[in-house]
């Protein structure tokens, strides 16, 4: 038995769910595969290119700090990996920019098509629960938003 007596509250809106949790973590591995695998292939590309000593000119540089990106089953982390080229050639730096993790992205696609829809609709109660259905399919069965007075 505990001497405590502190309670652990949830805090509003947040709740427990592990099937959502599942997939935030899938998606976070099949990211971190495909990212991995373009990294690869960007280094085999560039495998030729050798420093004046003799050393691979474009190497693996650890990664930049994690950041979130919102998407349909909400926040998933994602770390990128860090390209260095350690010779500024004639045509200049080579730099790598994943391809499937644009630069400064914080939101999916899909989210960022979604929020001038919803604006535009003037996000209408029922027009709410329909829109975001798909995205609020891992909410407990319980929750019923409130009916808007008129």
């Amino acid at each position: 038995m505990s001497d405590s007596n502190v309670i652990k509250l949830a805090q509003p809106g947040a709740f427990a769910d592990s099937l959502t949790d599942i997939l935030r973590q899938g998606a976070r591995a099949l990211l971190t595969q495909a990212v991995e695998a373009e990294v690869a292939e960007f280094l085999g590309r560039h495998a030729g290119l050798k420093t004046e000593d003799g050393h691979q000119r474009v190497v693996r540089h650890g990664h930049l700090p994690e950041r979130e990106i919102m998407t349909g089953i909400g926040p998933v982390a994602v770390r990128q990996p860090r390209v260095r080229d350690r010779e500024a050639g004639e045509e200049g730096r080579i730099r790598f920019s994943p391809s499937i993790l644009p630069p400064y992205a914080r939101r999916s696609k899909s989210l960022e098509v979604l929020i001038p829809i919803l604006y535009l609709k003037g996000i209408s109660t029922g027009d709410l629960k329909r829109r975001w259905q798909p995205s609020l399919a891992g909410m407990r069965r319980g929750f019923r938003p409130r009916p808007s007075r008129a």
